[in-house]
């Protein structure tokens, strides 16, 4: 049903493209292999140097730079319908997370979705410290330390303390960074299932790897 599917030993291609509202339509064919990576050559002018690249940086050669939105704004064109997103078709079903770090990595650095600040106990004085996720990098420093299963205050990331040091006053730890209420203890605004900010690839956590291969786009 997709114009120009053409199937390969090892992969599917289709014709596809992305509108920019001044300069018009940028075309190129998408290819799937069999890992389900995603990748875009460009066709919108003869020699255009664009092949092989991710469904992002083909959104940046089209002028779209940092909308992060690929499924929507690249589209086919089907027997009986023009310029159809990609998340309307059954092509996003062979997309995985896993395989396709490139194109997400950069996206993951600026998402700006909100994480709360954590606590995790100290395995040897049980004291609880406090973790603010405000970066990626800043979530993975959390996520290492909660699969760690001897995690100790000398491992807290920010600077050096010990089990002597003294663990916050509970009206402190009440506070957990949430925008919409100080002393929320998780609602929708700050608490995260899952996201490209906080499951990593390099991860063999259930969790992590659930969400790498099976999570949509």
């Amino acid at each position: 049903m997709i114009l120009g599917f053409n199937r390969g030993e090892d992969y599917i291609e289709v014709l596809c493209g992305t509108t920019n509202k001044v300069y018009g339509d940028y075309v190129g064919r998408l290819k799937i292999n069999n890992n389900g990576e995603y990748f875009i050559t460009c066709e919108c002018c003869p020699g255009c140097p664009l092949v092989n690249v991710t469904p992002e940086a083909f959104e940046k050669h089209a002028l779209k730079e940092g909308t992060g939105r690929w499924k929507s704004n690249i589209w086919v064109h089907c027997e009986d319908e023009d310029r159809v997103p990609l998340w309307k078709t059954p092509l996003t079903k062979y997309y995985t997370h896993q395989a396709n770090v490139a194109n997400w990595k950069d996206t993951a650095m600026r998402k700006r979705n909100f994480h709360r600040d954590e606590f995790l106990h100290c395995t040897s004085c049980r004291k609880e410290r406090r973790f603010r996720l405000k970066s990626r990098p800043d979530i993975k420093n959390y996520h290492e330390a909660l699969n760690n299963k001897s995690w100790t205050c000398s491992l807290w990331p920010y600077h050096k303390i010990t089990c002597d040091d003294d663990e916050e006053r509970p009206s402190l730890r009440a506070s957990r960074g949430c925008s919409r209420s100080s002393t929320c203890q998780g609602c929708s605004t700050c608490y995260c299932e899952g996201c490209i900010k906080c499951r990593f690839e390099d991860c063999n956590c259930q969790e992590c790897r659930d969400f790498m291969l099976y999570a949509e786009p």
